[in-house]
């Protein structure tokens, strides 16, 4: 027997604004490409003199056995996208500055960018001898450059990490990705604030590097943990053990104007009991760094349909903020793969949803849900001046962004972004069939978007 959606509703207890909000189609405002920049693949930064030798050589653990030889395995983009190659061979000298998976809102003084690197290589076990860090970086979007002013490397000299890190034994005691998985990044009061994905925690670091604090989540006065969580311990029965998805913690972390307070969005649902998703929304929890601690409220983010996960958030004014939400899809959607068609030449999961969502978190409904706004479509960007360096439909003005994981945005002023990819260095090919993405940053214009209410 089918009920109508009043019947479910009344049953459910769902609040009918709920779902008409969840009903109405959301206004799509345009996005013109006002400049591209480009931070090579291929760029390394070298360890601090102090660091393990271990750790001059990066990406030994990716394969199923150790792996010596510096860049003697070759990259490619994995199974499920069809397995290219991405020119570029595994393990590392130096450390990959790839993963860029989170732009601070605030600058430094100097107007550079506090820009985050995520674990290494996307996850906890292969990711051993990859170095933890942060950046300043000052895209310059008329050369079409990117340069790296400074590189900071997390340790934690003090031990306030309470669990065992990868380099225990070590004087220096610098972080890997075996410890964290640094997704989403805030500078308050000249310290660094910092979303990771494996407790999910929130981590409070000097700006030397230093680790001040690591505060684990917290959400309707329980502590929520992940299968990467330490002390998570096999066999975990998902939903009941732990409640968030494996590389499900926090993507984006907003610090909102006036109250400083950190906005924490997980990138993937919560499980439920039964463990499953409970639903096609996400969990925010409020943090405030000058308790510190949790002030117990939450709200929801309500994905679009097609979209699996978040990639950044970011406010830019009191109450409203940017949201990147997308899909597990990669590559131009104009190659995809035919039916029976050999993957070797076209995508098998191209990009379909990527869009920077507007929300209004001073407008939330009788469940929790923040008010989406509007979005742009980071796949059909116009490009009237040919601004593009890379991806430029030829002669027809537009320009995509079909990355797997696009995971930087922020306000650049009262008519442009600035948005940037993940390149999951050398597993993400999405620009071009056998070539590594580049670390690549755009200057959008969405002067509409922003000005929305």
């Amino acid at each position: 027997m089918r009920l109508s959606i009043a019947v479910l509703a009344c049953v459910a207890g769902v609040a009918q604004p709920a779902l008409a909000q969840n009903a109405q189609t959301e206004e799509s405002f345009p996005a013109r490409l006002a400049g591209h920049a480009l931070l090579p693949a291929m760029t390394m930064a070298a360890p601090p003199a102090d660091a393990p030798r271990d750790l001059w050589i990066s990406g030994k653990f990716t394969g199923k056995t150790r792996i010596e030889t510096p860049m003697s395995v070759a990259g490619d983009t994995g199974e499920k996208y069809g397995r290219h190659g991405t020119g570029i061979s595994l393990p590392f000298i130096g450390q990959p500055v790839q993963g860029m998976s989170g732009l601070a809102m605030n600058r430094d003084r100097d107007g550079d960018w506090f820009v985050l690197t995520d674990n290494g290589f996307g996850s906890k076990l292969n990711s051993p001898d990859a170095m933890l860090f942060f950046h300043r970086m000052r895209p310059d979007f008329d050369a079409g450059t990117v340069t790296r002013t400074e590189t900071v490397f997390l340790r934690d000299p003090d031990r306030k990490v309470p669990f065992r890190i990868a380099n225990e034994g070590t004087e220096s005691r610098y972080l890997t990705g075996a410890d964290f998985d640094p997704e989403s990044i805030q500078i308050l009061n000249d310290e660094i604030w910092i979303g990771e994905e494996f407790g999910p925690s929130i981590l409070r670091v000097a700006r030397d590097g230093r680790v001040l604090g690591v505060f684990a989540t917290e959400l309707d006065g329980a502590v929520l943990s992940g299968p990467d969580t330490p002390g998570t311990t096999v066999p975990a029965q998902p939903g009941a053990d732990f409640r968030v998805q494996r590389s499900g913690g926090y993507e984006g972390m907003a610090l909102q104007p006036g109250t400083n307070l950190l906005w924490a969005m997980l990138e993937k649902p919560l499980l439920g009991n039964d463990g499953q998703p409970e639903g096609d929304f996400l969990r925010v929890m409020t943090f405030d760094p000058a308790k510190p601690g949790w002030t117990g409220d939450s709200y929801r983010f309500r994905l679009a349909e097609g979209a699996t996960a978040i990639g950044d958030f970011n406010f830019i004014d009191e109450s409203r903020a940017l949201v990147i939400e997308r899909d597990n899809g990669e590559g131009d959607a104009a190659k995809a793969c035919a039916e029976g068609a050999d993957p070797a030449d076209c995508y098998p999961q191209p990009a379909r949803v990527k869009n920077v969502v507007l929300v209004d978190t001073a407008s939330i409904d009788e469940q929790g849900y923040m008010r989406r706004i509007g979005h742009v479509n980071l796949l059909d960007i116009a490009d009237p001046d040919g601004k593009a360096r890379l991806g430029g439909a030829a002669g027809q003005g537009v320009f995509s962004f079909p990355f797997f994981t696009i995971e930087d945005v922020a306000r650049v002023d009262d008519s442009h972004i600035m948005v940037a990819n993940d390149n999951n260095l050398p597993f993400s090919g999405g620009r071009e069939i056998g070539r590594a993405a580049d670390n690549e940053f755009i200057l959008l214009s969405v002067p509409e978007l922003l000005g929305a209410k």
